[in-house]
């Protein structure tokens, strides 16, 4: 572990001022925000910050401008929250914020525009296309084979995606995830073990393995399956993880990435790594990945939650 790590420690809590947990939002992800910040939220009243929490639908930004906060916690998962339009608002308003800026926060929401910074710096990407009503079932299926992925673009928590395993499927599963969005993508699936890595400062923390019964880790694995396992250590030996995270560590700067984030991975039969999206603002419930992958690192929820609000003192 780095002294990074560790480094708001000596950070007393009047540094920090007022801090605005937003959480909720009008986004699809928004029962897991209300979690995550509520998580949040106590936490940082229990390091002794002056805190309170915002759910940004209740007021918008002049209840939020209202409440005249030093700095925010975005604790607000999916559009409205990790997709840039926020971080472009708070920087109207000139209120400093943790996590990534505009670009980078647009960018990591758009699934098949990070895949695209990927691939035009040579960092491994399953293929994918997107695709419309009008497309080509047959074309699709020729070119990415079966199974395939079919996800929306500018969506989080694995909402609306499909495995498909046959052309009769993959029209309803374009349907499918269109309710959520209007840009579909369909992407080659990766048969393997799937890995995520925490990002937090300049460390990368440990890698988790994520195992699913069901084999397909879904929303109702990530946050209420008591079934789904996290394995810590990863079962990769040590040189494999380094270059797991040093993958990770490309692809989260490829987009622009700063102060905190998770990168999803897939391991093929192989060997090989593949890069499938980065989360600008992760969960932090008690099923989340970063808080677990902290605590084998030897850092506690307060700690982390301290560590991510610091971000802040860097814009």
């Amino acid at each position: 572990m780095s002294r990074n790590l560790h480094e708001s420690n000596a950070l007393g809590p009047s540094q920090f001022g007022r801090v605005i947990v937003l959480y909720g939002g009008d986004s699809a992800e928004r029962e897991v925000s209300l979690v995550s910040g509520a998580a949040v939220l106590a936490s940082l009243q229990r390091s002794g910050i002056d805190a309170r929490g915002y759910d940004l639908a209740a007021g918008g930004l002049s209840g939020l401008e209202a409440l005249a906060p030093d700095r925010v916690f975005i604790a607000m998962h999916g559009r409205g929250g990790e997709d840039g339009t926020l971080q472009g608002a708070l920087e109207l308003l000139g209120i400093p914020y943790t996590g990534s800026g505009v670009l980078a926060s647009a960018l990591g929401m758009d699934k098949q525009r990070t895949k695209q910074v990927w691939q035009a710096m040579g960092l491994p990407t399953p293929e994918s296309i997107t695709l419309s009503s009008e497309a080509n079932w047959e074309a699709v299926v020729e070119r990415l084979g079966l199974p395939m992925i079919v996800k929306p673009v500018h969506e989080g928590s694995t909402l609306g995606i499909t495995i498909v395993d046959d052309l009769e499927a993959l029209k309803s599963a374009y349907q499918e995830a269109a309710r959520y969005d209007a840009a579909v993508m369909a992407e080659r699936f990766i048969r393997g073990e799937e890995y995520t890595v925490s990002l937090l400062g300049d460390d990368e923390l440990p890698a988790i393995r994520v195992e699913v019964p069901s084999g397909f880790y879904d929303y109702e694995a990530k946050y209420h399956s008591n079934e789904t396992l996290y394995h810590l250590p990863c079962g990769l030996d040590e040189p494999t993880e380094r270059v797991l995270a040093a993958l990770c560590r490309q692809a989260f700067d490829a987009i622009g990435g700063h102060g905190w984030g998770r990168v999803d991975v897939m391991r093929d039969a192989q060997g090989q790594f593949w890069l499938l999206e980065v989360n600008t603002v992760p969960g932090m419930t008690d099923h989340s990945l970063v808080p677990q992958s902290a605590a084998h690192a030897g850092l506690g929820f307060d700690a982390l939650v301290l560590r991510i609000l610091a971000t802040s003192l860097e814009r």
